[in-house]
């Protein structure tokens, strides 16, 4: 098990850029395959992103081109590399396992508004 928190979020204008983290406590970071999701005012929790212990990734649609995925197991840490942002991007942010677990953390705002 791991329990993730995230940070980076923040108020960034169209087109701008951010960089998420996921601090994952727990032993079993490096062989998990690990998640980015989303939830939008109003919206059900998202999948947009994952990595796994190799370094595949796999993205949403709606992200496809413009986020990317890493991470570095001797950080126990996962990143999310937000660019072109959009205002449909406006969400808090969160990390966990793929498929998803119950132990969420707390998230993070992205907002992106001019």
């Amino acid at each position: 098990q791991v329990q993730p928190v995230e940070s980076g979020g923040g108020l960034v204008q169209p087109g701008g850029s951010l960089r998420l983290s996921c601090a994952a406590s727990g032993s079993d970071f490096s062989r998990l395959v690990m998640g980015w999701y989303r939830q939008a005012p109003g919206k059900q929790r998202e999948f947009i992103a994952r990595i796994t212990s190799g370094a595949s990734t796999n993205y949403a649609d709606s992200v496809k081109g413009r986020f990317t995925v890493s991470r570095d197991n001797s950080k126990n840490t996962m990143y999310l590399q937000m660019n072109s942002l959009k205002p449909e991007d406006t969400a808090v942010y969160y990390c966990n396992t793929f498929p998803r677990s119950p132990h969420w953390g707390p998230g993070t705002q992205v907002t992106v508004s001019s």
